[in-house]
């Protein structure tokens, strides 16, 4: 095995591991509203929690692995492919670091002050599940780009 192929390899597994439990925190943010008020935010905490050390050391590591294939391919940083994502990269952390792990605190506090069925708990359901649906799509357009490798213009 070439060290090209595994590079890709782990590359891979974590984006697989980075992306797999976000497609599933809509379905259990979803869950949450049906919920009373002592295990809401216990299914707000359990999203949190994998988060924090499942999802963010994965994306991390594949990070990591990223930057080791484009300096053993010998590619400039200004091919467009590698451009943009480098720029998608950029948009996962700031998503993940900035907006959804504030906005699942903020809903873990409304599900213990108001209960899962207030207004205010719904519209930040509604913020966490589209920044958790832009995380998993710009994951995937990472992974798409680094498989296919278009050429984009120029």
């Amino acid at each position: 095995m070439t060290i090209d192929q595994l590079l890709w390899f782990f590359y891979l597994i974590f984006m697989i591991v980075a992306l797999g439990p976000n497609i599933t925190f809509i379905f259990w943010i979803r869950r949450s509203f049906a919920s009373d008020r002592d295990t809401a935010p216990f299914l707000l905490r359990t999203i949190l929690w994998i988060n924090n050390r499942i999802v963010l050391p994965a994306v991390a590591l594949a990070l990591i692995v990223w930057v080791s294939m484009v300096y053993f391919s010998g590619q400039p940083l200004t091919i467009p492919w590698i451009l943009l994502t480098i720029v998608f990269w950029i948009a996962v952390f700031i998503l993940s670091l900035l907006g959804y792990r504030s906005t699942i605190g903020n809903q873990i506090n409304l599900a213990e002050r108001t209960g899962s069925g207030s207004d205010e708990y719904k519209d930040a359901t509604w913020r966490s599940t589209l920044i958790g649906i832009a995380i998993s799509v710009i994951t995937f357009l990472i992974i798409l780009l680094l498989a296919f490798q278009p050429a984009l213009w120029g």
